[in-house]
């Protein structure tokens, strides 16, 4: 940890003074040129790159639709009764391509206002950063409930935000996963309301036959599927759905 940190400063340190590291088989020598700095600059840059990258399913999680897609989806499962079908592969990646589809105003917002400028050298990384995290946080902030928000700011045990600009991601972030939750468990319900009335339907009739060894499911389940290919369920569910963001 020691050799980590000290090698660590003389890398940001480079541009300062020049210095010889020696490790058991590493030979690392830092000098103050231009051609250097710059290496080392483009060594921080690819770094931090591949930070971003590894972090990349987490942002997607917690930074866009994928949340309340995902447990629609999933609830939906429960509700009709099929543990395995469709299987988790293939719910994910229908909640991908459903995710990029509702996301995709705000990636078009990104590249022209961010990653275009940037690409043709009219704005540095700071600025075009800045600018590449403003639609995403306009997104944010209208799917996320006030009770939420309020919630939040107050744990940190900071002053209500009087503008969207003032309210800064660690706060926004855990208050839209909040608002994502609440909305994703009000469709669920939704969801399983008709499916659980069949359920009731069909062990009230199995009750009052004299069939209360037969399982309930076994015939409420092809019911349950019939329905839901007669109303044309997925398309109810995935027009609802997308009509949810706001």
């Amino acid at each position: 940890m020691k050799r980590f940190m000290g090698l660590a400063l003389l890398i940001f340190n480079a541009s300062a003074f020049a210095a010889t590291v020696q490790l058991p088989g590493v030979n690392i020598q830092l000098q103050d040129t231009a051609g250097q700095a710059q290496d080392v600059a483009l060594a921080l840059k690819i770094l931090l790159g591949l930070t971003v990258l590894s972090l990349a399913p987490g942002i997607l999680i917690v930074a866009t639709s994928f949340t309340r897609i995902i447990l629609v989806l999933s609830m939906l499962r429960q509700a009709l009764g099929m543990q395995q079908t469709p299987p988790n592969t293939v719910l994910i990646s229908l909640a991908l391509f459903l995710t990029a589809f509702s996301m995709m105003p705000v990636v078009e917002k990104i590249g022209v206002q961010a990653y275009q400028p940037y690409i043709e050298g009219k704005l540095n990384s700071d600025e075009a950063l800045k600018r590449g995290i403003a639609p995403l946080r306009d997104f944010m902030l209208r799917q996320t409930r006030e009770e939420d928000l309020a919630l939040m700011v107050e744990l940190s045990h900071k002053a209500m935000p009087k503008t969207a600009e003032e309210v800064n991601l660690i706060t926004l972030i855990p208050a839209f996963l909040l608002s994502e939750l609440y909305t994703a468990f009000q469709i669920g319900f939704i969801l399983f309301v008709p499916f659980l009335l069949i359920d009731i339907i069909v062990s009230s009739m199995l009750m009052s036959l004299g069939m209360m060894m037969v399982p309930p499911m076994m015939i409420s389940l092809p019911i349950k599927i019939l329905m839901f290919i007669l109303i044309d369920g997925w398309n109810l569910v995935i027009k609802s759905l997308m009509g949810s963001f706001h």
